[in-house]
């Protein structure tokens, strides 16, 4: 099936806006590399958390990146994690915060910048720890990926308008193929998740179910764990 109109019907497009992006040359397919990593933004409790202001109600999508995470596992193919996480001393300083002070919360220290453990994230996984919205802006993330010699990024995370769409845009202008499977990422609200959706599938990445991601990584021989990757 064509990745621009799997579940054309949740994006929010109408046929018409599909087919404007179509005939201008957008929405086509992006390779799926022989070396995969598994980019999971994001999914720390302040935003996993429905309790607490800046989060959400994100249960469905946690257990997709579960699913995603236990298959990659399983290939050898190795996965990063991201939590936005401040130094105290920055927090009258950045502009993001602000814009959005409710992020504030999110410091160093705090149980809110802790990976969500329905992920069950391992020693090996790195963390990497982020003060602004994409994984690559100032982080050793893209270097990570040289060193295990990845082709493509697959992104699960939260929020799908901000951090996640941040770290597509980034991950494809480093020079990787990027999938990012629908069941796997979170907002706040449908209506940015839908519209960031549509526009990362038509100009950034491939938007698919999460099934086919995971038929994609069931492909992969054993041999195709990177090197510096989990064997």
């Amino acid at each position: 099936m064509d990745p621009g109109i799997a579940d054309a019907d949740r994006d929010g497009a109408t046929d018409d806006d599909r087919g404007l992006y179509r005939a201008a040359g957008f929405g086509r397919p992006v390779p799926r590399g022989p070396r995969p990593a598994i980019l999971v933004v994001d999914f720390s409790r302040g935003f996993t958390d429905p309790a607490v202001p800046t989060g959400a109600e994100m249960t469905d999508e946690l257990a997709a990146t579960r699913r995603l995470l236990d298959l990659g596992r399983e290939k050898g193919v190795p996965a990063v994690f991201t939590t936005i996480a401040f130094d105290p001393a920055q927090l009258a300083s950045l502009p993001w915060l602000h814009k959005a002070p409710g992020m504030a919360a999110l410091v160093q220290g705090s149980p809110l910048v802790a990976v969500d453990q329905r992920l069950a994230r391992r020693r090996d996984e790195p963390l990497i720890v982020k003060t602004g919205a994409s994984a690559f802006f100032g982080t050793p993330l893209a270097a990570q990926l040289a060193a295990w010699r990845i082709d493509t990024v697959i992104v699960a995370g939260a929020t799908t308008s901000g951090c996640v769409r941040a770290s597509v845009v980034d991950a494809m202008q480093s020079g990787f193929n990027v999938l990012v499977p629908r069941d796997c990422v979170a907002d706040r609200a449908a209506a940015p998740h839908d519209a960031n959706l549509f526009d990362m599938q038509q100009k950034y990445a491939d938007v698919i179910p999460l099934d086919e991601v995971l038929a994609y990584l069931g492909g992969l021989p054993a041999a195709a764990a990177p090197e510096g990757g989990r064997t």
